[in-house]
This record gives C-alpha cells, sequence and structure tokens, in this order.
C-alpha cells in the first residue's frame, strides 16, 4: 500500500500540530514497515525542515520518499481549498491513502481521504480565532483568515475523506454534529505523548 501524508505542518516547530505529525508519522512508519510512505510538504522558506526530517526517518527505514513544493501555504489554500484543483496525486504519483493536513484539504483522484480533526473551536468561538486576513508588504508577510481556511478545509474534507480522527470525544461529537460527518466515519484517536 502507498500511503501519502501531509507534513506541512512540521514548519511550525514548536507547536502542538507540529508535534503531533512528527510523532504520528514516525510512529505509523515504526509500526507498519511493509507499507511505502510518501511525505508530501510545502513551504516557500522552510523545506530544509523536510529535509531533516526525512533524514531522521531514514535512519529507521527505507520504504519513506519525500516531496517538497516552494509553494507557502496561502497559496494552497487558494488551489485546495478554494478551487479545489490539482489532486494530490498530481505531484505525489499513485496513491492508495492521503492524509491531509491541518491546513488544506487537496482533492483525490484514486486515493481514500484521511484527516485529523484537532478540535472545532473555529466554529464555535470564530472571534477568538485570526478570522482576517492581514497583509504587510515588509517583509512580505500574509496572516491568513484562520477561521475562513478551516471552514472551507473542513467542508471538502467532510464530503471526501473516509476516516477522520478526532483527538477528544467532544470533538467527534462536534465533527458529527457541526459538519454533518457520519459516525461510522470518526474515530477517537487521542495524542500521544
Amino acid at each position: 500500500m502507498t500511503i501519502g501524508i501531509d507534513i506541512s505542518q512540521i514548519v511550525y516547530e514548536g507547536t502542538g500540530v507540529a508535534t503531533y505529525v512528527r510523532r504520528l508519522v514516525f510512529a505509523i512508519i515504526k509500526k507498519f514497515p511493509g507499507h511505502s510512505y510518501i511525505l508530501f510538504g510545502s513551504s516557500l522558506r522552510k523545506r530544509h525542515v523536510f529535509i531533516d526530517y526525512l533524514a531522521s526517518l531514514k535512519r529507521e527505514t527505507s520504504n519513506v520518499r519525500l516531496i517538497t513544493l516552494p509553494i507557502p501555504p496561502t497559496m494552497l489554500d487558494v488551489l485546495w481549498n478554494r478551487l479545489h484543483i490539482v489532486p494530490i496525486e498530481w505531484f505525489t504519483g499513485r496513491l492508495d491513502v492521503f492524509w491531509s493536513s491541518d491546513w488544506t484539504q487537496p482533492p483525490l483522484s484514486r486515493a481514500r481521504g484521511v484527516t485529523t480533526i484537532h478540535d472545532l473551536s473555529i466554529l464555535h468561538y470564530p472571534e477568538e480565532s485570526h478570522d482576517k486576513t492581514e497583509i504587510r508588504v515588509f517583509p512580505g508577510e500574509i496572516s491568513a483568515n484562520i477561521v475562513n481556511i478551516q471552514k472551507r478545509r473542513l467542508s471538502f474534507a467532510a464530503k471526501e475523506c473516509s476516516i477522520f480522527f478526532c483527538d477528544s470525544k467532544a470533538t467527534k461529537k462536534d465533527a458529527e454534529e457541526l459538519l454533518g460527518i457520519e459516525p461510522t466515519k470518526v474515530m477517537v484517536v487521542y495524542p500521544g505523548y
């Protein structure tokens, strides 16, 4: 089986999602060494983080390949969460399963979709999240509207993913009630240490 995993979030070192992705990918690869893994990462300025991470994984196994794109997350939001064009398989090749990240939901040509929902606080308390887009010409940064990005991503994920991992029973309940996801598709998988 060929499993694609979006590891784009690991460039945000020190955050909970980055730690979650790093550790979960390592654990999956170690527990299921018979599969082939294609790690996908997209970042304009921090692609070296992906290369360093791959090197650490290669010490454990040789069945991992890395594909990186020099595209910022805001561009992938437009491509995948807004326009919902260009399937992930255009970059990775054939996949059986693709685990999408916390930020984007690419279209899938053939692969079965899997994603993680850490929480749905953006739906409960949008005013507490970053809910506007800010562009700073110098130093050339865009601060994205996280509420709208997550709503778009979750809308596509709810339609296209076969399995949803939720961090808690409360998040599972929210996914079912707020996103209309069938209970049989939602699993509680507590984050590991």
